[in-house]
């Protein structure tokens, strides 16, 4: 989620059992912890752009390292409420918040290594975007109220709205599975890999791509309660067998990014359509329809000993937004 979205869940998570005493400076405590987590975005290497990718949301946001990040939390922190907190309940208030981080991107599209280091699997559920203006909303006003009140009452309201909200998006998501498979045996398909997440800022537009027959296929759809679905129709486009594409540069560097960045792709690569050395994720695009990957990597077989160069392809012109806007509304 989004670091504004982390903060306010941490702190939420943190005045839900605060007394009126420390009620203040627990939320700040859970806000500040909560945001700790997503500091992994400045690890890195600028020699090895795919490294960035590897270590964002792997350590940082699993369970096992929450009691360590809590305890960070707490050195830092420990300064300034010092005179409103003791050490154990600095420490707990930070365990609360930083607890959230991890387990909160869980139910977004991106997923998180919650089960390292003895698993190197991202778990995503794909039930709301990174960004939900609404979810958020919400989120603040009953947050600030529990603030500016002091009383647990509306951090539970709160916590309350987000499993709701929550709940909301799973069912919405069922919906969209059910489209996705009627869809998909309409055109005698056999499924084999099914994505189906919300578009951005939003959970009415949903994305919906499955890999049948060695290819790739698209399509939205908008799931209006008590309305029936709409559905867009997408596109299609091979996926790329880079093993045997790029076989001869097995062992080389070259070839170990592909293979990195395939992993963190679920396997899903497609070629770019309009940059002709780059390899998408075929997972995300601007549009639910479209085959046009949001990021990718750049492919120069004359350098096969360094490391390929990593890139976005956001594109939100007119062209992008008028097709976005129309399906959603």
């Amino acid at each position: 989620m989004d670091p504004v979205t982390h903060g306010l869940i941490g702190a939420t998570a943190s005045q839900s059992f605060a007394d009126k005493r420390s009620f203040r400076a627990a939320a700040f405590t859970g806000l500040a912890s909560a945001m700790l987590a997503d500091l992994d975005v400045f690890l890195g290497s600028a020699s090895d752009p795919l490294l960035n990718l590897e270590l964002h949301r792997q350590f940082t946001h699993s369970i096992v390292f929450i009691p360590v990040g809590a305890l960070f939390a707490t050195l830092l922190l420990w300064w300034f409420v010092k005179n409103h907190l003791t050490v154990k309940e600095t420490y707990l208030f930070s365990l609360a918040g930083y607890a959230t981080a991890g387990i909160t991107d869980v139910f977004t599209s991106y997923g998180v290594l919650l089960f390292w280091p003895f698993s190197d699997t991202r778990v995503s559920l794909d039930i709301i975007s990174v960004f939900d203006p609404l979810f958020t909303f919400g989120v603040i006003l009953l947050t600030g109220m529990a603030f500016y009140k002091w009383k647990q009452l509306f951090a539970w309201l709160a916590l309350g709205w987000m499993a709701f909200y929550l709940f909301f998006g799973f069912t919405q998501q069922l919906k969209a599975t059910e489209v996705a498979r009627q869809k998909a045996g309409h055109t005698n398909h056999e499924i084999h890999q099914l994505i189906v997440k919300p578009t951005i800022a939003n959970n009415w537009l949903w994305s919906i791509r499955y890999t049948a027959n060695d290819s790739l296929h698209t399509a939205g759809v908008k799931l209006i309660p008590f309305s029936d679905p709409v559905i867009y129709n997408g596109e299609s486009t091979p996926l790329m067998d880079w093993e045997s594409a790029f076989r001869s540069y097995r062992g080389t560097t070259l070839y170990n990014d592909i293979a990195r960045f395939s992993k963190l792709s679920d396997g899903i690569l497609i070629r770019h359509a309009n940059h002709e050395q780059v390899i998408g994720d075929g997972r995300y695009s601007m549009l639910p329809t479209t085959l046009s990957p949001l990021w990718g990597i750049e492919v120069d077989t004359t350098k096969p000993n360094q490391h390929v160069q990593f890139g976005t392809y956001r594109d939100a012109g007119e062209e992008v937004r008028k097709p976005f806007l129309e399906m959603l509304f």
